[in-house]
């Protein structure tokens, strides 16, 4: 009687296997069906047939350029087809994509390529790049595209795919390694979140970057045979709600707080729409059931993580109770934990998943290999006898800013530079019902215009405070470590 969910294994992938050619394979039975619509004033269609073309011959191009199986390719591009084109090119030869956040300072992303030491960073004009790292612009592509294409490199699906980027809790962010069979593993959310079918048209709210929008906005429509929706670089949230109209989106994902800033403009909007999709963060119970008085769709979330994608869900076919997050996928296998031992039905513990999921991570980027029976997510919850999940929140001070999780310590260190800073301590607050922000709260005599501009200057936009709090002393424990749950609990009290 302990919280233990086991759905049962789950079939593997090919022995040779690529992840690219995988995707776009279903794409093949209907080479003229729209693969992907970019939204925007003029709306950009590419078909199944010139997105399995684009992508084999820009591989070509890329082998051409110099580079070969095992070199990484760091990501920095926006909301524009060539990010997808390029980091499945990359995949279908054995290059290595590091996708990356458009909104990264040169600091912050020249750090990060320290860390993976990337042969080659794919850009575009606009866009910060790295120190000291060869630049290929994104203009070349239409060049490439002219050259006969290549096959996809087949092999041991264990191999690594791509890497992306997390914050750490040490403040440093860290690189995750997935296999090719990541892939393969996403299979689970079309029937245990998605109700994903071809005939569906899904529209994603966020950037190409975010593995929520690459997993859910493109590769699994993709794979489905479906029709993505992707709104132009630039576009406003305030943008959204005509766009799920007038593009006859079947299903719309996004971030809550997208939720929260859309529904007032949904109010006896006629769509096509069957559901909607949330990950990112949790989503509040108001707010589902706000989306379900004004659109008339049920609302499903999922709990993930970028190092396992999302494996608790609800569905069109078992939606999730009130106030709960749903249940474990099928395939997966899921506990709840405490001191490393499963806790009863019901009690509360350290949500974790089994380290021989399809879909969990390799491993961190020059870390140890995953060793144990469990790996715990940093997430509290709690597990009733079949296996629904209640969220209860992180164990430690990680942040959430629009869906990305942000480290306080990596806020932090980029104030405790500034000279009259003499202490200072991220904290994520509530600012209204439903909705928060980072705050940054400081001691000293600096001024907070300096703060801003230095945070404009250095950190990315989702990562920069939005409240500035000046203290004469911050709260710390006996043992001297910061108490950031205070900060918090002052803010919101009133």
């Amino acid at each position: 009687m302990f919280s233990i969910f086991d759905t049962g294994p789950y079939p593997p992938p090919p022995p040779n296997f690529n992840m690219a050619e995988y995707v776009l394979s279903a794409g093949q039975q209907t080479p003229d069906k729209p693969a992907l619509e970019i939204l925007g004033d003029k709306t950009r269609v590419i078909t199944y047939a010139e997105l399995r073309k684009a992508v084999a011959s820009i591989a070509a191009g890329l082998l051409a350029s110099g580079l070969g199986p095992g070199d990484r390719a760091m990501l920095r591009l926006g909301n524009r087809v060539e990010f997808p084109l390029a980091y499945l090119a990359c995949i279908w030869v054995g290059i290595v994509p590091v996708p990356t956040s458009a909104q990264l300072t040169k600091r912050e992303i020249t750090s990060l390529a320290e860390k993976c030491t990337p042969k080659v960073a794919i850009t575009q004009a606009d866009i910060s790049t790295p120190d000291n790292v060869p630049i290929l612009h994104c203009d070349t592509f239409d060049q490439m595209q002219g050259l006969d294409p290549v096959a996809p490199a087949l092999g041991d699906p264990d191999r690594l795919a791509y890497i992306i980027f997390t914050s750490g809790t040490s403040g440093k962010p860290r690189g995750v390694c997935h296999a090719h069979r990541a892939i393969w593993a996403r299979q689970m959310m079309f029937e245990g979140w998605y109700g994903l079918e071809p005939e569906d048209r899904v529209l994603h709210a966020g950037a190409f970057n975010w593995t929520y929008t690459m997993g859910t906005g493109l590769m699994d429509p993709w794979t489905r045979g479906a029709t993505a929706l992707i709104p132009e670089d630039g576009t406003d949230t305030g943008s959204i709600p005509s766009l799920i109209t007038n593009s006859k989106a079947t299903i719309f994902a996004a971030a809550p707080g997208v939720y929260r800033k859309i529904l007032p403009e949904m109010t006896n909007k006629r769509t096509d729409l069957r559901h909607g999709l949330s990950a990112g963060e949790h989503l509040s119970e108001q707010v589902r059931t706000d989306w379900k008085a004004q659109t008339d769709t049920e609302l499903h979330q999922a709990l993930g993580m970028s190092e396992c994608s999302t494996f608790i869900s609800s569905s069109p076919t078992n939606p999730a109770q009130p106030h709960t997050s749903g249940r474990p996928q099928s395939g997966r296998t899921v506990a709840i934990l405490k001191d490393g031992k499963a806790v009863p039905y019901d009690e509360e513990g350290m949500l974790a998943i089994s380290t021989n999921d399809p879909g969990l991570m390799k491993g961190y980027l020059d870390g140890p290999s995953l060793t144990g029976q469990w790996f715990e997510t940093g997430d509290q919850a709690k597990m009733a006898a079949d296996g629904t999940i209640t969220y209860l929140g992180r164990n430690d001070d990680m942040m959430n800013a629009g869906g990305f999780r942000v480290s306080p310590l990596e806020v932090e260190n980029s104030f405790v530079q500034i000279a009259g800073v003499t202490a200072c301590a991220a904290v994520q607050v509530s600012v209204k019902k439903d909705a928060s922000v980072i705050a940054l709260y400081y001691a000293g005599p600096t001024e907070e215009h300096t703060l801003r501009t230095h945070a404009e200057q250095n950190l990315a936009r989702y990562k920069q405070p939005r409240l500035y709090i000046r203290q004469a002393a911050l709260p710390y424990g006996a043992n001297g470590k910061l108490n950031r749950r205070a900060l918090r609990t002052s803010f919101e009290a009133p």
